[in-house]
């Protein structure tokens, strides 16, 4: 019978211990940055933060300590995350290197791959971004068309990605390539460790937003070499391995926590004596904001099982960015009437930044239509 599970999770005993640890950690370092800082979460982007992150043992948590990691459980990694994201700590840099890109090197990735770059991105000196969508194909990884095509001693690979995370300050693309002539969507793709700092033929452009950041990017591939050493996995395994990477990029408490420093000010900005509407506003979105997190530490702990719960990851966050997507609206919508957007204010600032800024969560790790059509098809719907 298809379907779907998410059974309790609990933090270990020391999960307090650690809390505090971190926090303390937060107090002393983020200071002086401005709320609309604070508030692009784990898109905001210190290369310092990161190093420091990894000096104390907080990249890598699970990771086999061979390879620079600290062999700690998912439970204790889901902990700093959570106040990371809380805090609005600047984790962009090491963030898809951390969150998904080691935890693939160390399931398919070569001797070699895995002690050249874990240690590394461990230490938070190595960055990676991911190449999966591409123009007029969305969040359909099966229409890729970037194609490479084999050489002596690697391989030469044309094309182009779009809303490509961090492409600009990233060292590593893990890049999903079509290499076979199959005719079955999802046979003949590969998966390529691209060297995005000194390969010739590669183009970086930036996409601006709405707040003029320029988090998304454009990468075009002309004719660009790579050795065969950085084939990572099988050649046309591309397909399985992808996926399950995506478990790790739809589960984490960033598809929920991506606004959490508004949800902080407003509670501020409201105070103790709340009205009967900000009342039960925050009602609202304080059981949703835990039933996500529930729903994502169980991810966290299959996930450390060594299951693969790609249709739960898909369903949180689906969930999870429509809950990102509303708040921020939500609460405009019953601002108290002197508030200025323009103003300097703690509140002010984060929401406007949010308001601005939402509307792309939906496209960063697949869109809904694509997610809602991975649950149907596990449900038998379609």
């Amino acid at each position: 019978m298809p379907g779907f599970q998410f059974a309790p999770y609990d933090l270990p005993a020391g999960a307090a211990a650690l809390r505090r640890e971190v926090r303390e950690f937060l107090r002393t370092t983020l200071t002086n940055r401005e709320t609309r800082e604070l508030a692009r979460s784990w898109s905001g982007y210190d290369p310092a933060f990161s190093r420091a992150l990894g000096k104390r043992g907080w990249l890598g948590m699970t990771w086999p300590k061979q390879y620079g990691g600290h062999e700690r459980s998912a439970a204790e990694r889901y902990v700093v995350i959570e106040e990371l994201l809380a805090a609005g700590a600047p984790v962009g840099a090491h963030w898809i290197a951390d969150r998904q890109s080691g935890p693939l090197l160390l399931r398919f990735g070569t001797e070699q791959q895995k002690r050249k770059l874990l240690p590394g991105m461990a230490r938070g000196e190595i960055f990676f971004c991911i190449g999966m969508s591409e123009p007029n194909a969305g969040s359909d990884l099966a229409s890729v068309r970037t194609r490479g095509r084999k050489v002596e001693g690697g391989w030469r690979i044309n094309g182009q990605k779009i809303w490509t995370s961090g492409a600009r300050t990233a060292h590593i693309m893990i890049a999903l390539v079509r290499t076979g002539e199959d005719e079955q969507r999802h046979a003949g793709l590969s998966q390529f460790l691209i060297d995005l700092k000194s390969s010739d033929g590669l183009t970086v452009r930036p996409i601006a937003d709405l707040t003029g950041a320029t988090h998304f990017n454009e990468v075009f591939f002309d004719d660009v070499f790579v050795p065969d050493a950085m084939l990572l996995g099988r050649e046309g395994d591309g397909w399985h391995q992808v996926t399950s990477e995506l478990a790790f990029e739809r589960s984490g408490p960033e598809r929920y926590m991506s606004c959490m420093r508004l949800m902080i000010e407003f509670l501020r900005a409201v105070g103790a004596h709340p009205t009967e509407a900000e009342a039960l506003l925050i009602g609202r979105l304080t059981a949703e904001l835990w039933t996500l997190r529930q729903m994502s530490m169980s991810i966290a702990g299959q996930l450390e099982a060594g299951q693969n719960p790609a249709t739960e990851a898909a369903i949180v966050k689906d969930l999870g960015t429509s809950f990102e997507q509303d708040m921020p609206k939500a609460i405009q919508a019953i601002a108290r009437d002197d508030l200025d957007l323009n103003g300097d204010l703690p509140f002010a600032q984060a929401l406007a930044h949010l308001l601005q800024s939402a509307p792309s969560f939906s496209l960063r790790g697949g869109t809904r239509e694509i997610l809602r059509g991975i649950i149907a098809r596990e449900l038998g719907l379609r």
